[in-house]
């Protein structure tokens, strides 16, 4: 027997399985094909806005998304740079050949962890219980917690044209028994549909005539550790931008009726905020043109992915609208574009654990959830995978708050709100995004990581002393008086800021926009000794402590709501006053406290109010 089966090697799964692992659990990664583990199937980047953050909060909480891009890279930039610290997120470029081989080598290293290829059938349930699950040969394996991460492989189609084929991405066979036993369990199921764009060969691009996008200059990182990175600063691999153009976009109004999505192929909902080529056309005709990335797949591969440019159109259809971008007249596709349409559960049916609400022990992350995207599935398979772990051990489960993490904001709305189409993060969706910055996330999470046994001690010791040092520069620079003398004001002129008129302490300085961390330390005459992940933390708290003060203040308001706690065997039913709606909603999601019920859509403020008091009313019955 095993403790934990995980299905699906994929980065929900391949996070999933190594946390039960790491937690001492007798674990079992079933996979179609050990080789497809880690695959990048659509584009080889990790990170990007809210989705680099996330990828800071899986390493912090002890998962291995960020140490493998680090150790993969091919290119590493920080985003939104010109802009605040909320809005900061690093994106890299990984090598498609390097990154699955190196977790591959990972896995199968894993002490704790057995990994098998197979196709499963169907689960074992018993009682509204997990017991295990069922091959396509028949076999049976017996476990006491299952974790489904299957991706978009679920009953999957691989469209082009009016083509319609059985598969999941890259050419794998596609899971065809699970969707229909989910169902059988009482599961609702929904279509969604993805795509990917053209591959095209290196050397058929006109470098001359698209603008060069280079990584940093300096040495980033997602990981907190010290992991040694693929290649150095000064040989990281170029992107390229460029455009589609009025030509394209006449090729594609002129053959809309052989795409996918438009001859009514397609029965699932896409991605809005990565549409195909041929929906961005349609919902955005007034734009003349489009951007699109060249970026680098792999040092092995003579392929470059044209990022933007999903579609599914016909093949012949696809090189008239490449050959017709700048850059790309004479481009030679090497792989073609398609739509991929799969089935997903409605994540509604889960608790905050991520474990369903219809059979205990059994858990779901990633694209099964609704979801797009590698982090948003790795950040998935990283809780579900913890709280199977602390169930097992009869421990409390590990429920991050909107205020905590980028994967509490993802995890609630998927529970709360649920999703009828790819949801994908975004720093608009977080309401405290400011508490929830690229470099504090090991400030917000590390310590449960270790708590929870997957953050080693001398990792936790060198964050405890990075703390320390951060608290004890603080404390001294609002100490430290600046004097307004000849020499420090002609240095403020050279930095374009306002002479001093009387003396300022060195944090107060700080405050000013135009001023950083690295000039104060010039006013003092003082070498600064920190490292840049140090000082920038140490500048951006000081900076932003105002709106900080804020954020954490209206954050306790809403924890306060989160803390009115709902019993979970309430019948809303019984509560005269409640809107019909409420109740129907209600009785599906099955909100734990208040603070869910207010962000659950279609719930007014007198639903709450009502709530509130009936729960208040119980509260004082079982006090009596």
């Amino acid at each position: 027997m095993y403790d934990v089966i995980v299905i699906g090697g994929g980065h929900a799964g391949i996070e999933a399985s190594l946390v039960a692992a790491k937690l001492n659990k007798n674990t079992l990664l079933i996979t179609g094909k050990i080789e497809m583990i880690g695959n990048l199937p659509c584009n080889p980047s990790i990170g990007g806005p809210a989705k680099g953050i996330v990828v800071r909060e899986i390493d912090a909480l002890g998962g291995e998304m960020g140490k493998n891009a680090d150790r993969s890279y091919l290119q590493m930039k920080m985003l939104n740079l010109s802009k605040g610290p909320a809005v900061r997120a690093l994106r890299a470029q990984v090598d498609k050949v390097i990154y699955p081989k190196n977790i591959q080598k990972k896995l199968l290293k894993q002490n704790n962890l057995a990994v098998k290829e197979g196709y499963i059938d169907r689960l074992i349930v018993e009682n509204n219980q997990v017991k295990g699950v069922v091959l396509e040969d028949d076999s049976k394996i017996v476990a006491k917690a299952v974790i489904l991460c299957t991706g978009t492989y679920m009953q999957s189609n691989i469209l082009v044209s009016d083509s319609v084929t059985n598969g999941g991405p890259e050419g794998e066979r596609s899971s065809i028994g699970l969707s229909n036993n989910l169902r059988e369990l009482g599961f609702k199921t929904f279509r969604l549909k993805t795509g990917t764009p053209p591959r095209i060969k290196k050397d058929t691009v006109d470098y001359h005539t698209v603008s060069l996008q280079p990584g940093d200059d300096i040495q980033r990182s997602f990981s907190f550790a010290e992991i040694e990175p693929m290649i150095k600063v000064e040989q990281q691999i170029s992107c390229y931008l460029t455009y589609t153009n009025l030509k394209t976009h006449q090729i594609i109004a002129d053959n809309l009726n052989k795409s996918s999505m438009y001859s009514g192929q397609v029965k699932g909902v896409g991605p809005r905020y990565c549409p195909s080529i041929e929906d961005k056309i349609v919902r955005f005709n007034d734009r003349e043109r489009h951007q699109l990335f060249l970026e680098p797949e792999s040092l092995y591969l003579d392929t470059i992915y044209l990022a933007g440019f999903s579609s599914s159109m016909p093949h012949q259809i696809q090189e008239q609208m490449v050959n017709s971008i700048e850059g790309l007249n004479n481009a030679v596709i090497d792989k073609y574009a398609y739509a991929i349409e799969y089935d997903a559960i409605d994540p509604t049916q889960l608790h905050k654990t991520l474990e369903t609400k219809l059979i205990s022990g059994l858990y779901t992350a990633g694209q099964v959830n609704g979801t797009s995207g590698y982090e948003e599935a790795a950040c998935q398979g990283l809780i579900a995978s913890i709280n199977a772990c602390l169930k097992l051990d009869h421990k409390e489960p590990l429920i991050l708050g909107r205020n905590e993490a980028y994967i509490g904001v993802l995890i609630d709305d998927l529970v709360t709100k649920g999703t009828q189409e790819p949801y994908r993060l975004l720093t608009s969706r977080a309401e405290f995004r400011l508490l929830l910055r690229h470099d504090n996330a090991d400030s917000r999470l590390l310590k449960k990581g270790y708590q929870i046994g997957l953050i080693e001690e001398k990792q936790y010791f060198l964050f405890l002393d990075k703390e320390k040092k951060i608290q004890t520069e603080i404390a001294r620079l609002k100490k430290i008086k600046i004097y307004n003398t000849k020499t420090i004001n002609e240095q403020l002129v050279k930095i374009c800021s306002t002479p001093l008129k009387d003396c300022v302490y060195a944090y107060d300085l700080l405050k000013r926009p135009e001023i950083n961390y690295n000039q104060i330390k010039k006013l003092l005459n003082e070498e600064n000794y920190f490292e840049k992940e140090i000082s920038d933390q140490i500048e951006i708290e000081i900076k932003y402590k105002g709106y900080i003060d804020k954020a954490i203040e209206r954050s306790d308001k809403m924890a306060k709501l989160e803390k009115l706690l709902i019993p979970a065997n309430i019948d809303y039913r019984d509560i005269h006053n409640l809107a019909l709606e409420a109740k129907e909603k209600l009785t599906k999601i099955r909100p734990v406290n208040i603070g869910q019920v207010m962000r659950i859509s279609g719930i007014t403020p007198a639903d709450v109010s009502v709530l509130m008091i009936y729960v208040k009313g119980l509260k004082n019955e079982r006090d009596v």
